[in-house]
């Protein structure tokens, strides 16, 4: 989730994230994505097993931010809010 192109990116593991995206866009979730305005879906991964996406979130958060820069710009170099795909 990011608040803008190039603006506060907010990363997290869900089993269900076209519901979870819904909630940051409506502002539903306390913290971090809600404080920052978080709302839009910039990037998002699947993964069949639910500890290896917490495992990939954990080593991501670790990463410098130019790096989740060029993840996030491979598959949406517009920046584009995806979560109109998601839900189609």
């Amino acid at each position: 989730m990011a608040s803008r192109r190039n603006g506060t990116l907010y990363l997290g593991v869900t089993a269900d994230l076209v519901a979870r995206v819904f909630q940051h866009r409506n502002r539903w979730v306390d913290g971090f994505s809600r404080d920052y305005d978080c709302t839009l879906l910039v990037w998002y991964e699947a993964h069949d097993d639910l500890q290896e996406a917490r495992l990939r979130e954990l080593r991501m958060k670790k990463w410098k931010r130019d790096w989740k820069l060029r993840e996030i710009e491979a598959m949406n170099p517009g920046w584009r809010d995806l979560y109109e795909d998601i839900t189609h």
